[in-house]
């Protein structure tokens, strides 16, 4: 049976998966959410021992059910391939009595790689699905990592564009390097002048506004998204929770049946969301923990029940968690307001109109599985020291945010359900801050010649995705204003 597709604003849109992955947003400005959570097919011991890929399949043909046996199983083999620096795809590694998902080892050295390597196998497979005859343009906001991991994805796939908008000086240098040294004919990058949210939004405006689908149209083009309000990217981060349970289970670290609970760090909200909705599949998870750094919106949000991005935006050194607006906890009020989209119109009304929403207590109630917290820039740097000094184990900024809120979590709460860590990232992605935090930063040496230091530190080699981009030439000059980026899109098009 074909499980359809809803938008969260409006209850008589419905749509195939394939079609959910092709236009990225509803019409109405909606998320797509699927219209149940599907059970996983196979039990908790049938898990173990299953490679990253199968257990990928899976996930997927539970939610992606227009696409046959045979597409899913070849998108998946092109997704999870010898790009990945490791034969398990996603390592889960033990440093002391907590888990270490490491979902960097893809061609950025980014999380965003997981979802992204297959992101644009389904959307193609989708567009020859659904006839579609027009050239896919993905829009992109990126606060670092998506926009790499996206225009990797996308290079050269055949019937596709993509353009991605990133702050100027709110992304790491390796992370602006990875970016502006993409190759690719299909492939264009626009730094902007402002913040992610000033980014997000414009990509947002761009989605709803009638007139630029229609001039596109004209020109043969036809918008869809890359960033994790696609239903094709959410998708395959559900594989991350359901893999890790299967991994304890193989390793004999927990029991069939027993409880895990799970700490991602988060700006979007999308990686958590991932794991709620692996709950929702059948995975014993305990815990869902919100792990945010100084910008904590969404700690505040689950300490309050209030949701307000008026506050000042700071750029810290974990600048992919750096958002006020985090697009898919809209999925989630959705979900808690037991799916009623006059109720999510509402709310998501009020953020755009005033910045702040409140839910209601009945909403509040739906939250017990979430708990939350958030690490200042001196926890951050003070616990990637801590791990190092106790263990040798180098973590990156992001890492840290969410080891720091485990620790915290478990501190409060005297929970000894074991815990599992999204690592969704390199710290060779943001070297500088991690050698200072652990005090090897060599002064006022340059980024990337702290690169060497962090080889011999880590004793973890330097992963190519590092090595390529050292002589890179500069192939992306492009820059605008937050107000311009329309302009910047047509003029990229031709328009």
């Amino acid at each position: 049976m074909n499980l359809q597709y809803k938008s969260t604003r409006n209850p008589s849109v419905e749509v195939t998966a394939s079609q959910a992955i092709l236009k990225g947003l509803a019409d109405d400005g909606g998320l797509f959410v699927p219209e149940k959570i599907p059970a996983l097919a196979l039990s908790l011991e049938e898990l173990k021992g299953l490679s990253y890929q199968e257990t990928a399949f899976a996930v997927m043909k539970e939610f992606l059910t227009d696409f046959t046996e045979e597409e899913l199983k070849e998108c998946i083999r092109k997704a999870y391939d010898s790009k990945f620096d490791t034969e398990e795809i996603a390592p889960l590694v033990k440093v002391d009595d907590t888990y270490y998902l490491e979902l960097f080892h893809g061609a950025t050295i980014a999380f965003k790689d997981m979802a992204l390597s297959i992101l644009p196998h389904l959307m193609t497979t989708a567009a020859k699905k659904n006839h579609v005859d027009k050239e896919i343009v993905i829009l992109a906001a990126t606060s670092g990592d998506t926009g790499k991991a996206a225009m990797a994805g996308f290079a050269d796939v055949e019937g596709t564009r993509i353009i991605v908008f990133y702050p100027k000086g709110g992304v790491s240098k390796v992370q602006e390097l990875q970016m502006v040294t993409q190759r690719g004919k299909n492939v264009d990058v626009v730094a902007i002048h402002g913040n992610f949210d000033d980014a997000q939004r414009g990509v947002k405006e761009m989605f709803g506004s009638q007139a630029l689908k229609e001039e596109l149209a004209a020109d043969g083009y036809q918008f869809s998204s890359a960033n994790s309000i696609n239903i094709g990217r959410l998708v395959p981060q559900i594989v991350y929770y359901v893999y890790a349970y299967g991994k304890l289970l193989e390793n004999g670290e927990i029991e069939s049946g027993e409880n895990i609970n799970v700490v991602v760090p988060t700006g979007n909200f999308g990686n958590i969301l991932a794991a709620c909705y692996a709950k929702q599949m059948g995975i014993p998870i305990h815990k869902l923990i919100c792990a945010s750094n100084e910008n904590k919106v969404l700690f505040d949000f689950f300490r309050t029940g209030t949701y307000d991005k008026n506050r000042e935006f700071l750029l810290t050194t974990s600048p992919s968690m750096d958002i006020l607006v985090s697009s898919n906890l809209e999925r989630l009020i959705y979900q808690i307001s037991d799916c009623d989209c006059e109720k999510d119109a509402e709310l998501m009304g009020l953020l755009k109109q005033k910045g702040k929403y409140t839910i209601t207590p009945a909403m509040r109630d739906h939250l017990q599985d979430f708990d939350a917290g958030y690490a200042s820039e001196q926890e951050t740097a003070d616990m990637i020291r801590k791990i190092y000094d106790r263990t040798g184990y180098v973590i990156d900024t992001h890492t840290a945010v969410a080891a720091y809120v485990c620790e915290d979590y478990k501190t409060r709460t005297k929970d000894e359900t074991k815990c599992v860590i999204a690592s969704t990232a390199s710290p060779y992605k943001f070297v500088k801050s991690v050698m200072q935090a652990i005090g090897q930063a060599d002064g006022e040496k340059d980024e990337l010649e702290l690169l060497g230091n962090l080889e011999k530190v880590s004793k973890v080699e330097m992963p190519k995705a590092i090595c390529d981009i050292l002589d890179a030439e500069v192939l992306h000059t492009r820059e605008c204003d937050a107000d311009k980026m329309e302009e910047e899109v047509k003029k990229i098009l031709g328009l």
